[in-house]
């Protein structure tokens, strides 16, 4: 089987419960198709470099899935046809990433960075 990594931005007006109503739509696509999702992680709303369809922010959403290739086909086709996700890519990869992914630790290393300097002050 086959490891990908599929990351889509959903729109910045859309709640929490949604994105991850999106994450669940895409998660039930992938095992339809005998595809599995190993992991799913949501980055939450993060600034965009430069405006894509008048939005300035979006939720980023990354799952890690395990299938065939037709898996990935269908699942790019139902996210193009969606009005909210603004923003999607697919990578096939090696051999999954064990623990939480790069966006997860920098965000744990941000916060604590924070606190950090909170402790001080």
């Amino acid at each position: 089987m086959a490891h990908y990594e599929h990351v889509f931005l959903a729109r910045q007006d859309l709640s929490q419960s949604q994105v991850d109503s999106l994450a669940a739509q895409a998660t039930d696509i992938i095992e339809k198709n005998d595809g599995k999702v190993t992991k799913t992680e949501t980055w939450g709303l993060k600034s965009l470099a430069y405006k894509i369809d008048r939005n300035r922010k979006a939720h980023f959403v990354l799952l890690n899935i395990e299938g065939p290739g037709s898996v990935v086909e269908e699942l790019e086709r139902q996210t193009r046809i969606n009005e909210d996700v603004i923003r999607y890519m697919t990578i096939r990869v090696d051999e999954p990433e064990e623990g939480p992914s790069v966006m997860m630790r920098k965000n744990e290393r941000d916060n604590k960075k924070r606190r950090d300097r909170e402790e001080r002050n």
